[in-house]
């Protein structure tokens, strides 16, 4: 099989277009190319009077070698990009394995072991998904706060409720990240997440997939306890020995995967507290900004976008203070949802379906912010996040704090909404959002705003709507380890988000996998 590279040919093209300009790309005739399949396929809207897809193609041809030999451009044998799981270790387990979390991470973890034959045990705070989707929905609705079982908590984790990005930067060689993809299309995710530049599942579509891999895992041997949380950890000569769920239950454990969302904030003081070694690292905050999507679709793609998808941005900027400013989580066609997961609190994120239809474009746009700004204690970025939910909380009165960037801009609360229709879930209030943050955020906030007019005209329009506070962008702890993936504490295993190694699905996924590997390197299956 041959791998053919930078093949471009306009939106509209068909099949039998793209054969034929495969045939023209090796030199040969249509009838040498037996099958081929896409690789990778992106969008090249440089030139908006000439949107072109550039794909990268996997095609079995005849005389596959002859070919090779030409020496063409962009053409190389297809490199065999099998993931391989690691031969085990010679290790006894005198317990099953515990992974904390049923997010990305100790999802793809638990996959990995309960495949490799080790049983592994899941537990989960929140609720399963269906029962999570309808707590969510009615604290959508009626602002009821279930502090285990919200956005946040609950099967799938954070990015059960999200956009379901998987485009990532990481390069990895041994195809964890291809293996990602592979298992969720095995477990209903759309094929094409294997080769669009920027695949997504969307929320919809995401929870059938989580569903249908927490069943495998349990069919595999595996097993899953939600709403049991990790209240203690019971050490003897640094090692762990036990494990407390609930405030009440004691497990035996001596491998301990800590899979934790970064909104796990009780449980990362109560793992400072019991010795475990937790440095801070820097995040950041903001708002999350609306605009009608086809204000987004035309700036991108110009005129002529009526057949493509939903389109999107990645924009960032340094202000003149030299503060980072950029776009985060950005949901083509999608919704502001109140994420909270703490009373008196309030949280902000992004979702969209797997259509991405509804009429709005949302992203978060986000502050860098460092231990500099807020102490260099273990847990003073929790707090400083605490700080600027709680104040959102009181003048949001509960609900979304809601403002229209022409009133952030002039620090007077919003009236009422003009050209932009607002679409939200959950409940929401127009107050003055610059009430939430220091001055250098606020600042910051503007000056970049009105930069990224410049690359998307109509970005700082005075009726753009911002909500607040975008606050969870990433965990503000991380959970230190060595080389073999284990804390200061031997037996604890800090991974995915949470504990500071991973931003997002697939990287969150991808380090799930490699703290997986790491246990079967060293014991046999339980």
């Amino acid at each position: 099989m041959l791998r053919i590279r930078q093949i471009k040919l306009p939106i509209n093209h068909t099949q039998d277009e793209l054969k034929v300009k495969i045939s023209k790309k090796l030199k040969i005739k249509e009838t040498d190319i037996q099958n081929f399949q896409i690789n990778k396929q992106s969008i090249d809207a440089r030139d908006k009077t000439n949107l072109m897809y550039v794909y990268e193609i996997d095609a079995t041809i005849k005389n596959e070698n002859q070919i090779l030999k030409k020496h063409l451009n962009d053409v190389t044998k297809t490199p065999n990009e099998t993931y391989h799981l690691p031969k085990p270790g010679d290790k006894i387990l005198n317990n099953q394995i515990i992974i904390v979390g049923s997010g990305p991470a100790g999802l793809f973890a638990g996959y990995i072991l309960a495949k490799a034959g080790y049983k592994p045990l899941i537990i989960e705070r929140g609720e399963d998904i269906d029962s999570r989707v309808k707590t969510v929905e009615k604290f959508w609705e009626t602002g009821s706060l279930n502090p285990n079982s919200n956005v946040q908590f609950g099967a799938g984790g954070a990015g059960t409720f999200s956009d379901g990005k998987l485009n990532t930067t990481v390069k990895d060689k041994s195809n964890r990240n291809k293996e990602v993809l592979r298992t969720f299309v095995k477990h209903g995710a759309p094929n094409d997440i294997l080769y669009l530049n920027k695949p997504h599942i969307g929320t919809d579509l995401l929870r059938d997939v989580i569903k249908n891999m927490i069943n495998e895992i349990i069919n595999m041997g595996g097993e899953i306890k939600y709403q049991t949380c990790l209240t203690n950890i019971i050490t003897k000569d640094n090692k762990l020995t036990q494990i407390e769920v609930n405030s009440k239950e004691i497990i035996p454990c001596e491998n301990l995967i800590l899979a934790l969302g970064h909104s796990s904030r009780d449980t990362f003081e109560m793992l400072l507290k019991q010795g475990l070694n937790i440095t801070p690292k820097p995040f950041a905050v903001g708002i999350r900004i609306q605009h009608p999507q086809f204000l987004i679709d035309f700036n991108q793609y110009g005129g002529n976008h009526l057949s493509l998808p939903p389109a999107s941005y990645k924009l960032t900027y340094q202000t003149s203070k030299k503060r980072g400013v950029y776009s985060f989580c950005m949901c083509p066609g999608g919704y502001v949802v109140n994420a909270s997961s703490e009373e008196n609190k309030l949280a902000i994120n992004g979702m969209s379906n797997h259509n991405r239809d509804s009429e709005n474009a949302n992203s978060a746009i986000i502050v860098t912010i460092s231990p500099e700004d807020y102490g260099n204690n273990p847990l003073d970025g929790i707090t400083f996040q605490r700080n600027l939910e709680k104040k959102a909380y009181e003048i949001g009165k509960g609900n979304i704090p809601v403002q229209l960037f022409k009133d952030f801009v002039q620090n007077t609360p919003s009236k009422n909404f003009n050209s932009i229709n607002p679409i939200f879930k959950g409940k929401y209030t127009l107050t003055n959002i610059r009430d939430i943050f220091p001055r250098y955020i606020n600042e910051a906030l503007i000056e970049g705003i009105q930069n990224f007019d410049k690359k998307i005209k109509g970005f700082a329009s005075d009726d753009a709507i911002l909500a607040a506070v975008e606050s969870r962008t990433s965990s503000p702890i991380k959970i230190q380890r060595d080389e073999n993936f284990t804390s200061n504490i031997k037996g604890i295993y800090p991974c995915g988000e949470g504990a500071g190694y991973s931003g997002g699905i697939t990287t969150s996924a991808i380090d799930g996998i490699k703290v997986a590997e790491a246990i079967i390197k060293t014991y046999k299956p339980y």
